[in-house]
């Protein structure tokens, strides 16, 4: 079997859609390059990110799917799961041998398949939204340090400057050491060292700025974990149904569950 190995990017998955066809090659394998393992009698193939391919690929796709499943297919490439490119590949070899639309043709693997994925990059999307909290340093910069499942701050740029159109701030990735920053016109990418602003950033939980933070931020903390302890009714305490909606993953984006964890544990 034929093994095309990409660059991880669209443009390179792309381009192996346009070699399958090219050479007539449909049963294949599509690993990144650097994670692939070859099986004793593959015929590994590296396939460059070719712009031109890629885009003639993408402007055949919109002629013969609809807008949902373009949707789907961007959704499913952040994934950044080697499962979902394989399907992605699939869906495009099925889209062009097919005489008729494929768009709800969830009997095939490929179509169920980024629908599927779908879902879940949406709800990490929409989990994101809801439970990312900023912190102000001095210079005025709101700063907020992610760690999501899915490739999504593509999907969240758009909230994050609807909402706060009248601060500059920055979300940053720190499992891709890449963020978005809006400077109060319009969102850039940008890359740092995150051991730069997180000195728990290998740890996965609390996070310990090193930036300089505003004055008023810790009155702010304080004032917010208040709050959450007044509201709180110890009696209809449900810990299984309040990780089921916030799940423990989440928390360390969140300073009052700092408090809610240790609580947490001390009934454990």
């Amino acid at each position: 079997m034929a093994q095309y190995v990409f660059d991880g990017s669209m443009t390179g998955l792309l381009s192996c859609v346009f070699r399958a066809f090219q050479f007539k090659e449909f049963a294949v394998k599509i690993s990144i390059q650097g994670r692939f393992q070859s099986g004793l009698f593959d015929e590994v193939i590296h396939v460059s990110a070719n712009d031109e391919h890629a885009q003639r690929v993408w402007n055949a796709l919109k002629i013969k799917v609809e807008h949902t499943s373009l949707k789907n297919f961007y959704y499913t490439f952040l994934s950044e799961q080697e499962q979902a490119f394989q399907q992605l590949f699939e869906f495009c070899i099925y889209v062009f041998q097919s005489a008729l639309p494929v768009d709800y043709n969830y009997g095939h693997a490929a179509v169920l398949g980024l629908s599927q994925w779908t879902k879940q990059v949406g709800r990490e999307k929409h989990r994101m939204e809801a439970f990312v909290r900023f912190k102000k340093a001095k210079n005025g910069l709101f700063i907020a340090l992610v760690r999501p499942d899915f490739n999504v701050l593509p999907l969240i740029e758009r909230h994050f400057k609807d909402r706060y159109q009248d601060q500059s701030w920055l979300i940053y990735d720190e499992k891709r050491n890449y963020g978005i920053y809006y400077d109060l016109k319009q969102v850039h990418q940008v890359h740092m060292q995150v051991e730069q602003v997180d000195q728990t950033s290998h740890t996965g939980f609390s996070q310990k700025f090193t930036v300089e933070l505003d004055d008023d931020e810790l009155l702010y903390d304080q004032l917010w974990k208040d709050y959450f302890c007044a509201i709180n009714i110890e009696a209809r305490r449900n810990i299984k149904l309040h990780i089921q909606y916030v799940p423990k993953r989440y928390w360390r984006y969140m300073n009052e569950k700092i408090l809610f964890e240790d609580s947490f544990l001390q009934k454990r």
